[in-house]
């Protein structure tokens, strides 16, 4: 055989080897970016039927109130992921005895965590909303709201826990439908308790625990038609829980850190644009968190596949999993802003604001955008970091963000008040990736 016949024959080798890691990339990341819609969606569902039910004050209370849950699920997600990628890496490394006990910890982990949480927010609830800027009505109107949540935190740390346990099991499908289930069941119990029985802020509150807690019960189901072995003694559980929480911080951050801002950027959009300003935020956040969840059903969709080429040792897989998880994830980018800028002059008036608050929103919105396309890429490569076991380069990411807003916030906003408070959640995020980049090409280079 000639060289040149060499060469074509690797040549479609080559092709062929690519086609089927494309096939394999978008049979995990599809189901996985729809999951984190889904996810998304949740997000807004409360605050689109108690916009149009009470109006800006109860879209205003919902938001403050947010982080409150937002910390709940990121305690579920960030403990679901760091098993999850611990549970993928042994499976690889053809350590089946270890990968169950991680399973099981796992579940004793999440259980655990959503006990301790309703037990130590409850009485805080008030404390915490004066803290996160609440008074008056709506400190009352948060106060409805987290009652019912914090109660239900162990619907919900099993909600958001449980899926990246199915989808590192190879079943990105089926935890998918998981989600599908727990969002239909959310929008169904929130048009039934907010508007036709019009329990307000307690009845979404009580819709969104329900769907967790069917999304929960999917989860459950899968471990038993696949006889996993999810119940029963844990092995070194101390060691298994300090892995799991060293994995999990990552992952927990890309939650919560979002949620961090949401506080900076409320009270300083309390400071610098009042009860509007807050209103305003609270549109364009909802609606922001569904892209950020879109790019990271992206990195996490990627991570089972990185995890597993990880745990046999083939780094250029690995690379080139990644490789693919850029090109998604700009994708998803330029969707996503092409649509929102078309679309931000009916983003106010979908929840139910005023007509100041929806010209706000559709002025401000993209200033947001600008940013997204460098969220894409640390958001991939938190998530390829993570999927590695590389946890410290993975904080200095994840946690980088919150703290450059919180500078910038001090900084900017005395010079452009609330149009300065906008700019400083883009600038936080587009320094954030230029980290995130010198990080890349560091852990490149090792």
């Amino acid at each position: 055989m000639s060289a040149f016949e060499k060469t074509k024959d690797n040549d479609i080798a080559a092709s062929a080897a690519h086609r089927d890691r494309v096939r394999l990339f978008c049979s995990y990341v599809l189901p996985s970016v729809l999951s984190f819609a889904l996810s998304g969606i949740y997000a807004i569902v409360d605050g689109f039927f108690i916009g149009n039910s009470i109006g800006d004050a109860g879209l205003s209370a919902i938001n403050i109130a947010y982080p409150v849950t937002a910390l709940i699920q990121a305690v579920g997600t960030g403990a679901g992921m760091g098993g999850a990628v611990l549970y993928a890496v042994r499976l690889a490394e053809d350590r089946r005895s270890d990968a169950e006990n991680v399973l099981r910890g796992t579940i004793l982990f999440l259980t655990v965590s959503g006990i301790l949480l309703s037990l130590l927010l409850f009485p805080a609830i008030d404390p915490l909303l004066t803290l996160m800027g609440a008074e008056g009505h709506l400190h009352t109107l948060g106060r409805e709201y987290l009652q019912i949540i914090v109660l239900g935190a162990i619907l919900q740390i099993f909600g958001t826990g449980i899926v990246p346990l199915i989808r590192n099991n190879n079943g990105s499908l089926f935890s998918m439908f998981c989600m599908i289930a727990g969002f239909l069941t959310n929008i169904v119990l929130d048009y039934a308790f907010v508007w036709i029985f019009s329990w307000g802020m307690t009845g979404a509150a009580a819709a969104t625990i329900i769907g967790q807690g069917v999304t929960m019960a999917g989860g459950f189901l899968y471990l038993l038609l696949k006889k996993l072995p999810f119940w029963g003694p844990v092995r070194r559980k101390r060691m298994l829980c300090l892995h799991i929480l060293r994995i999990g911080i990552a992952p927990f951050g890309n939650t919560m850190c979002p949620m961090i801002s949401l506080l900076l950027m409320n009270k300083f959009s309390l400071t610098w644009g009042g009860e509007r300003g807050v209103a305003s935020y609270a549109c364009i956040a909802y609606i922001m968190t569904i892209v950020y969840l879109l790019l990271q059903g992206v990195g996490d969709g990627s991570q089972p596949l990185m995890s597993q080429y990880y745990g046999i040792g083939s780094k250029e897989e690995v690379r080139q999993i990644r490789r693919l998880s850029y090109g998604a994830a700009w994708i998803v980018s330029a969707l996503c802003m092409a649509c929102l800028f078309v679309l931000r002059g009916e983003i106010g008036p979908l929840f139910g604001s005023s007509g100041a608050v929806s010209v706000d929103v559709a002025a401000a919105l993209p200033i947001f955008l600008t940013a997204v396309p460098f969220v894409s890429f640390t958001r991939v490569t938190t998530s390829a970091l993570y999927a590695t076991e590389q946890n410290i380069c993975s904080y200095i990411l994840v946690y980088a963000e919150p703290v450059l807003l919180a500078l910038l916030l001090l900084i900017i906003p005395p010079f452009w008040k609330q149009d300065g408070v906008w700019w400083s959640m883009a600038l936080s995020q587009i320094l954030t990736c230029l980290i995130a980049l010198g990080i890349k090409i560091y852990s490149d280079r090792r």
